[in-house]
């Protein structure tokens, strides 16, 4: 594969007259599961592919979403064309709206993605400034100097695609999350003739996703998992609660048919599991039996043996309907004895100690739990290929070069060496960090810059980097927070009474002790600067911190953060 094809040869001399290069980053999605975002751009033209958000961990105390960082962007938005969406998981569509109010460029996408896209931009009150436009798999559009074309590909929710870049110097792929499975629960079989087309044209540059690169054999078929299901649902005795990702629309039909089977009705719970539903089923995603889906208030209107709920909290999440339900805290359903759980899904690395959690709190009600990782409890199968799914695209597309995305280092590294195994030149793959540009002139890419970027934050609706707030906020978890409140003469600046000190998840054995001490330095300090600041307050608050926060150190060993606070009187 390291050897061009004559059609190769042909394009790869056919660079316009300017000597334009093409250049391909990721903003996101590189040594990372989550906020993808990846940049191909052309002379004066920039595409950008999906614009995701990844979930913070408990160290990014009060964060609620994390978003690529698209300063680059936003610094170019008169060269960035479009943002093409690949499929509609939150890795991929969470951090649109942020983006668009920042960079307005048209959005394309599926159908069911454009559904999803929709729902976040009505939240944002956004969605009358966004420009949206309908693509599927036979769509073709020119963007700029690009000629962008689709093929269908299988993953753990609708309407997927992998995008073809037609350019001056050759044929870039994007394969969006894709596996192998030819006997899908929602039919949308893998364009394999497509791909195979596309390969025997010549694929100069491939970047293919690599979540599961570390796991031989195929991905297993969702056929697997309705047989599964079945059978839970036909030795249930009671209640039947199954929680899944409500965007694995697939695992919902196959929820939806074992209920029928069964003769039960279906709850949903949880906003999220009800808003996708409602889109999956207006656009034609679910077929779901008349009468089938009752309200959660009708749930105690009917036996126990004829009920099923549907919700969210597969992962743990604490406010998630799932996660209330194991502890007695759901308004109006309590779990029964006898009752039968079943996740349908499988965990994502770090979620584990939350699921354990919930799956004991089941256990002590007296339910019957069916869980763990989705060979085991077969209730799951993967939504991203395996060894051979991720081989088979290689030796369906025969790229010269070869870029790993969406995955953490090990599992690019993993990739890269099932490409070198299927032909790829070693030399001709590349393994890459957010930023990081390959860029190809005259048929030969190589790594050549770096594009400075970090992370953004979303706290409450705020959207920055956020590093001083952090640090703040792990500075008051780790020591807590010292409060001196002084009054001071508006006229003068003396102090008219004594310095007050408040702790707040600050804890000394001698605090008594410690708050006169620290009282007596802030008196002494603020009469020693009285005539040196007068006019400074900020220079004083600074002066004073520093006199406590030594103080404070020598007497606890502890660096808690120093609030002075003025009052002027």
């Amino acid at each position: 594969m390291g050897i061009l094809t004559k059609k190769q040869q042909k394009w790869l001399s056919v660079v316009d007259e300017k000597g334009e290069v093409l250049s391909v980053f990721a903003l996101g999605g590189l040594n990372e599961i989550g906020k993808n975002m990846y940049v191909i751009e052309y002379g004066q033209d920039i595409i950008v592919i999906d614009c995701g958000n990844k979930f913070p961990d408990e160290s990014l105390l009060g964060i609620d979403l994390i978003i690529p960082d698209f300063s680059y962007l936003i610094e170019n938005q008169h060269r960035v064309r479009a943002l093409i969406v690949t499929h509609g998981h939150e890795d991929h569509i969470g951090g649109i709206p942020y983006f668009l109010k920042k960079v307005n460029v048209p959005v394309y996408a599926t159908r069911f993605t454009l559904g999803l896209i929709e729902l976040k931009l009505k939240e944002h009150r956004f969605l009358r400034e966004s420009t949206l436009h309908e693509i599927n798999s036979d769509s073709e559009i020119q963007i700029g100097s690009f000629h962008l074309s689709f093929f269908k590909v299988n993953h753990s929710i609708p309407d997927c695609l992998g995008i073809i870049f037609k350019t001056p110097v050759g044929n870039v792929v994007h394969t969006g999350d894709f596996k192998f499975d030819l006997t899908p629960a929602n039919n949308e079989r893998p364009e394999i003739h497509k791909m195979a087309k596309i390969g025997e044209e010549g694929v100069l540059l491939l970047l293919s996703e690599s979540t599961n690169a570390e796991r031989s054999g195929f991905t297993p078929s969702e056929q697997k998992v309705e047989e599964h299901l079945n059978a839970a649902f036909i030795k249930a005795k009671q209640r039947i609660i199954v929680s899944t990702f409500a965007s694995n629309i697939s695992r919902i039909q196959q929820i939806i048919n074992a209920t029928e089977k069964t003769k039960r009705k279906l709850v949903l719970l949880g906003r999220t599991m009800l808003n996708v539903v409602e889109i999956a089923i207006e656009r034609g995603y679910l077929q779901v039996p008349d009468g089938m889906i009752i309200d959660r208030d009708e749930i105690n209107f009917y036996d126990p043996d004829e009920v099923v709920i549907l919700c969210t909290g597969s992962q743990g999440e604490p406010l998630a309907a799932l996660s209330r339900l194991s502890s007695g805290e759901f308004h109006g359903i309590d779990v029964l004895r006898g009752d039968t759980v079943i996740f349908a899904a499988g965990p994502i690395p770090g979620n584990e100690k939350n699921i354990t959690t919930i799956v004991d709190n089941f256990f002590a009600l007296g339910a019957n739990v069916i869980y763990g990782s989705g060979s085991a409890s077969g209730m799951h199968v993967s939504g991203h290929g395996y060894q051979e799914d991720l081989k088979l695209t290689l030796s369906l597309m025969k790229p010269t070069y070869f870029i790993p995305i969406h995955g953490e280092y090990r599992m690019l590294h993993h990739h890269c060496l099932l490409a070198v195994s299927v032909g790829v030149e070693k030399e001709n793959t590349f393994i890459l960090r957010n930023g990081d540009v390959v860029e190809i002139e005259n048929g030969i890419a190589r790594k050549s810059r770096n594009i400075p970027i970090g992370n953004m934050y979303v706290d409450d609706g705020d959207v920055g980097d956020m590093e001083f707030v952090l640090r703040d906020r792990k500075q008051i978890s780790k020591d807590g927070m010292l409060i001196i409140v002084l009054t001071m003469s508006k006229y003068d600046g003396r102090l008219l009474a004594e310095p007050e000190t408040f702790s707040r998840g600050f804890v000394d054995q001698n605090f008594s002790k410690l708050r006169n001490g620290i009282n007596e330095i802030t008196f002494n300090k603020v009469n020693e600067l009285l005539n040196e600041e007068r006019y400074s307050w900020n220079g004083m608050k600074k002066k004073i911190k520093r006199a406590i926060r030594d103080y404070v150190q020598q007497q606890t060993k502890k660096n808690p953060m120093i609030v002075p606070i003025f009052i002027e009187v």
